[in-house]
């Protein structure tokens, strides 16, 4: 009985920036799920070739090319995916930047309207585009990337923007969960802490990042893509069927000291 609750047989699935990273980790999970997954993601290159990696493993993986910062972009891909298989069940928000080391007296507003575009507005085009199908559609399950930044500053790298595009995001996915729960549609987030990406690797080689991120951790180390994507699996199945509007996160501890 427990094991079938995470089942998703038949489900179909559109995870944003899931060319690589959390996102690719997330389309991994839910297509050994049995989910008909969907990469969105701004790089076409990178997304056909994860997008056919997944497929090598038997997955029914398909891409299609999105920038989530343009809502009519959304609305298109939408209607693509709605032609093709007819509903989406699940949508997995996962596109971020980050842009980090921007002290809040000298970021230019490029620099935050573009993390607050990607972040955020995307987000909800997204939200906005996907939500009003399933919304006619009697029921779907809506998963956002948040982060711990959205509970804490982090430190020493400076990163308003970005703090305060996370902590939108947990507001706006408690928001709509109040809105559509008793219209069928599920709304939650996870809140990951620093994840060990390629990206992120410098850490090691930083004694004074080190110290915050990993120092700070009460289980010494960062979290892994697949452990991420493991409880987007678990909120985007009927494993959390009584959930909407939580926030759930996934930080080794951080936020505890």
């Amino acid at each position: 009985m427990y094991l079938k609750r995470f089942s998703l047989n038949g489900k179909v699935a559109v995870v944003t920036g899931a060319a690589q990273g959390i996102g690719l980790a997330t389309a991994d999970a839910l297509s050994e799920a049995g989910a008909t997954v969907i990469i969105a993601d701004m790089n076409p290159d990178t997304a056909a070739k994860s997008s056919q990696a997944l497929q090598a493993k038997g997955r029914k993986v398909e891409w299609e090319k999105l920038d989530v910062t343009d809502a009519r972009a959304v609305e298109q891909v939408h209607a693509a995916i709605i032609a093709r298989h007819g509903k989406v069940d699940i949508l997995v928000n996962n596109a971020g930047i980050a842009l980090s080391n921007r002290p809040a007296e000298t970021m230019d507003d490029a620099t935050w309207l573009k993390v607050i575009d990607v972040n955020l507005n995307g987000l909800f085009w997204c939200c906005r585009t996907f939500g009003k199908s399933m919304l006619e559609m009697g029921g779907g399950n809506i998963v956002n990337v948040g982060s711990m930044s959205g509970f804490i500053v982090n430190r020493p790298q400076e990163q308003a923007h970005y703090n305060a595009s996370k902590a939108g995001v947990h507001h706006l996915t408690r928001s709509l969960a109040a809105e559509w729960a008793t219209r069928g549609i599920r709304v939650n987030a996870v809140a990951p802490t620093y994840i060990e990406t390629e990206l992120t690797s410098f850490v090691y080689e930083d004694p004074k990042m080190f110290q915050h991120w990993v120092g700070g951790t009460p289980m010494n180390r960062m979290g892994r893509t697949d452990e991420i994507a493991s409880v987007i699996l678990f909120l985007a199945s009927e494993a959390s069927s009584l959930m909407t509007g939580s926030i759930v996160l996934a930080d080794g501890g951080y936020t505890s000291w």
